[in-house]
C-alpha cells in the first residue's frame, strides 16, 4: 500500500488515520474532508453554540500534530468515485489516485417530503456547517420547532433554550424516544424537558413548513409549522431531529454496492478490492456479534463504535487481517442536566426470556434499570439516568453473565458519583449520607 486515501475526517476516518502510522511509517495518507480543515469533536457542537466552548477548544490535536505524523489533509468535497482506475474526483475537477480507499463519509440529517422543507431556517444537526447555519437562523428569534425527540432533537431544545428561544418539540410516539426508551425513562424525560420550558407535544406529527408573509413560497423564511391535526404553531426556526442516514448519495454509479449505507463484511470489505467503509455510513451484511453473545445492528451511528471501526481497520490495512468484534454495547449523552448511561442490551419493549428491575427517585431526576434473562437470571443491560456508573464493572458483569442478585450485592462497586454532597444523597436516599447507604436503601425500594 503505497497511498491511503480516507475520505471522511470524522472520529471514524481520524482513528483509522493515525492507527496506521503508528503501524506504518511510509504510507502517504490523505484525508479528504470539505467539512473543516482540522479534525474536531462534533459531540461537542452543541457546547459551542451555548457558548461554553470555542471551535478550537473541539480540536483533539494541536494543529501541528498532522504534519508531524504526516498526515495529509485535502479541503474538497469528493463527487466520484472511480474504482477501474482507482481514483477519485473532487468538486473542483481535481482527480486523485489511491491505492487503497477508506469511506468514512459519515451521515447527513434525515428528512421527510414536508412541504416547505427548503425554507430558509430549516436545520438540522450533524456537523460543523449545520451548527454554522443554526447560528445564523437563530440570531434575533424568540420561536423554534425542533421536530423529533432523539438525542439531535433535545441538543437541539437545549441549545435554543440555553438563548431563551421558545421551544415546541413535536414527537410522534406515546412517550420521548420510545424506540429506544422504555415508557418510565421516556416519560421521566419528557417531564424534565418541561421543567426546562420545552413545550414537548406527544403523538404530534408534522405535516408541513410554512414560509414567507402568508404565502406558499418555500424559499422564503419559516414562519410556522403545521401539524398532522391541523394546529399552525408559530416559529421563526425548524430544527430536524429525526434521526441521520448515511451519507453515500455520490457512491451510487460507483459499482460499490449499497443498502442504507456501503454494504461491508466483518472486515469492513466492500464488493470492491482495496475500498472499505467505517463509521456512520458503513452497513454490515450480516450482523456481528459482540464479545457479550449478542447481535449488533447493521448500521450503528455512534462515536464509540467510528472509533473501533478505525482501530480495527487499521490492523487490517497494515497487514494483520482483523475481523471487527464489539464488546458490550455502551453509549452515553446528556439530557439537559440529566446524564444518561446504558450498557448491553436494552429492548424499549421487553422481550420473552427478559425480566426487569427498575427504580425510580421520588423526585423524578435519577432511575436505574437493570434488565436480565428469566432463564439463568444474567443481566443483559443496565440503564442509568442521573446516576454515574463505573464502565469497566458494568461491562464485566454483562460479559461474564453476572447473575441480577450478585449484581445487586455489588452495586457499590459501580458507583462512580465522588461529587455528590452529603445532602444531595440525603435527597436521593432519605438518609445515610453515604454511598454504601445509598446503594442499601436503592435496592431496598
Amino acid at each position: 500500500m503505497k497511498h491511503l486515501v480516507i475520505i471522511g475526517n470524522g472520529i471514524a476516518g481520524i482513528t483509522t488515520a493515525r492507527h496506521v502510522r503508528q503501524q506504518d511509517s511510509r504510507v502517504r495518507i490523505t484525508v479528504i474532508s470539505a467539512e473543516s480543515e482540522h479534525f474536531y469533536s462534533r459531540t461537542a457542537l452543541m457546547y459551542i453554540y451555548m457558548g461554553h466552548m470555542t471551535y478550537a477548544h473541539t480540536k483533539p490535536y494541536e494543529d501541528g500534530f498532522w504534519t508531524k505524523n504526516r498526515i495529509g489533509l485535502l479541503r474538497g468535497y469528493v463527487e466520484q468515485v472511480d474504482t477501474l482506475a482507482k481514483r477519485v474526483r473532487l468538486s473542483d475537477g481535481q482527480w486523485l489516485d489511491y491505492d487503497v480507499l477508506v469511506l468514512a463519509t459519515g451521515s447527513v440529517s434525515t428528512t421527510f417530503d414536508w412541504p416547505g422543507l427548503t425554507a430558509s431556517g430549516v436545520q438540522g444537526l450533524y456537523g460543523l456547517p449545520d451548527l454554522e447555519r443554526i447560528e445564523q437562523f437563530t440570531k434575533n428569534i424568540d420561536r423554534a420547532v425542533v421536530v423529533g425527540g432523539g438525542l439531535i432533537g433535545v441538543e437541539l431544545a437545549e441549545m435554543l433554550r440555553s438563548r431563551h428561544i421558545d421551544v415546541t418539540m413535536l414527537v410522534r410516539d406515546t412517550h420521548y424516544w420510545s424506540s429506544t426508551l422504555p415508557r418510565e425513562e421516556g416519560k421521566l424525560i419528557g417531564r424534565h424537558l418541561l421543567r426546562h420550558g420545552v413545550d414537548i407535544r406527544l403523538q404530534t406529527e408534522l405535516k408541513e413548513i410554512l414560509a414567507g408573509p402568508r404565502s406558499a413560497d418555500a424559499s422564503g423564511r419559516v414562519r410556522a409549522v403545521v401539524t398532522k391535526a391541523g394546529e399552525e404553531i408559530a416559529c421563526q426556526f425548524v430544527g430536524l431531529g429525526v434521526g441521520v442516514t448515511p451519507n453515500v448519495t455520490f457512491l451510487k454509479t460507483s459499482g460499490i454496492e449499497l443498502g442504507k449505507g456501503v454494504l461491508v463484511n466483518k472486515y469492513f470489505e466492500t464488493n470492491v478490492a482495496d475500498v472499505y467503509a467505517i463509521g456512520d455510513c458503513n452497513e454490515f451484511r450480516d450482523p456481528v456479534m459482540g464479545t457479550d453473545g449478542t447481535l449488533r445492528k447493521p448500521i450503528e451511528q455512534i462515536w464509540y463504535t467510528g472509533r473501533m471501526h478505525g482501530e480495527t481497520l487499521a490492523r487490517t490495512l497494515c497487514g494483520t487481517r482483523t475481523a471487527y468484534q464489539p464488546g458490550v454495547f455502551f453509549n452515553s449523552a446528556k439530557f439537559f442536566d440529566i446524564e444518561y448511561q446504558t450498557y448491553g442490551t436494552m429492548n424499549a419493549e421487553f422481550i420473552d426470556d427478559e425480566q426487569t428491575f427498575y427504580w425510580e427517585h421520588p423526585a423524578g431526576e435519577q432511575c436505574l434499570r437493570i434488565n436480565y434473562r428469566k432463564t439463568d437470571q444474567s443481566v443483559v443491560g443496565i440503564h442509568a439516568f442521573g446516576l454515574r456508573l463505573r464502565h469497566a464493572v458494568c461491562e464485566h458483569w454483562i460479559q461474564q453473565r453476572t447473575p441480577f442478585e450478585n449484581v445487586l450485592s455489588q452495586f457499590d462497586q459501580a458507583d462512580f458519583n465522588p461529587e455528590f454532597s452529603e445532602s444531595y444523597i440525603n435527597q436521593l436516599t432519605g438518609h445515610v449520607p453515604t454511598r454504601k447507604g445509598w446503594f442499601k436503601r436503592l435496592f431496598s425500594t
